[in-house]
């Protein structure tokens, strides 16, 4: 079967819930082992307060792809290059982390715990409501006391990794080069919108969705903008070796629980990327609307960016059997 009908396949569940009014519009990519690609648009980038058409060259906020589009591959590179121990704990790069309580379970968080989910850190958080000087808020987070939990997808273990790549780099996460092809920011003109914010009082389009990110001014957990040229230009570099090392690629494989590797999500009954890509698959999303999976044993990734919560994250997208439909019609043969 050759890649433009997988594709047609595929994008017709994206133009069934664009056509039925669940999301505004989207865009999926495929790449193949050999670099070949197909892309399409389909919808509205923005609906409100204006009316502008979804294009291949827009931009969207990639929300929790950052995690590994960013922050996963900039901690495997140090931990190649000497400078991290991921068995180590994280006040190797942060010192005052919980400084006044010696003894506190968070001073033995390791960086590998942090990259697999696998700390009592909570779920869900909001620290934009503590206030927005980005300084204040960081060491908000490293001394906290925090509640341990149950381990759970948590973006506190992205947020403290982009402060150890702070610490290490000696610059903010938006002073350091986000990837090709990716930026902190985008013109709003070119850029999908998301979410009318009460926070801000405005129409996000070209600015950051996620609350605590915006009030730190840049995250280990979110942040990056992209095209979907350039997420399949990133994958593209995963399955021909040539974008990370073979020490980088082999982690972002290699399992750390039933549902996580370094980083990023593996299969499991009922996960984004459908039921019929293969073992050797991972993937990730983001709140947005976006995703992307790479599947090394059928050599071939996709990416399915959408502005799911435009206007408002509070309505029923259908964003996760979406997901599920574009995967199958995908890997099925």
């Amino acid at each position: 079967m050759t890649l433009e009908v997988t594709f047609d396949r595929a994008f017709a569940p994206l133009a069934e819930a664009v056509g039925a009014g669940r999301i505004p519009g989207g865009v999926l990519g495929i790449v193949d082992a050999s670099g070949q690609r197909v892309t399409r648009a389909i919808g509205e980038a923005q609906r409100v307060p204006l009316v502008r058409p979804m294009s291949e060259a827009t931009w969207f906020d990639l929300a929790s792809l950052t995690k590994v589009l960013f922050t996963t591959p900039r901690i495997l590179a140090l931990a190649e290059a000497g400078r991290i121990d991921l068995d180590a704990p994280l006040i190797s790069a942060i010192p005052d982390f919980a400084q006044y309580n010696p003894d506190n379970w968070q001073r033995k968080i390791t960086f590998r715990q942090c990259l697999g989910h696998q700390t009592p850190f909570p779920g869900v958080f909001p620290l934009y409501t503590y206030g927005t000087d980005p300084n204040q808020l960081r060491h908000f987070v490293l001394q906290n006391d925090w509640r341990a939990g149950p381990a759970v997808y948590s973006d506190i273990n992205f947020i403290l990794l982009g402060i150890a790549i702070e610490r290490l780099e000696g610059r903010t996460i938006r002073e350091i080069e986000p990837g090709q092809g990716l930026a902190w920011g985008a013109d709003p003109a070119q850029a999908a919108a998301t979410e009318s914010d009460p926070w801000r009082g405005r129409m996000l389009c070209g600015e950051v969705h996620d609350e605590n990110c915006a009030a730190l001014q840049g995250s280990g957990h979110a942040g990056l903008f992209g095209t979907v040229s350039a997420v399949l230009e990133f994958a593209s570099g995963v399955l021909d070796a040539s974008r990370l090392s073979a020490f980088d690629v082999t982690l972002m494989r290699k399992a750390l629980s039933a549902r996580r590797t370094h980083g990023w999500e593996r299969p499991y009954e009922g996960w984004s990327g459908g039921e019929h890509c293969s073992p050797e698959t991972i993937g990730h999303t983001g709140f947005t609307g976006t995703g992307l999976w790479i599947d090394f044993a059928h050599g071939h990734a996709w990416t399915l960016l959408t502005n799911r919560v435009h206007p408002t994250r509070h309505f029923d997208s259908g964003i996760f059997a979406l997901r599920r439909a574009v995967g199958d019609a995908i890997n099925t043969n």
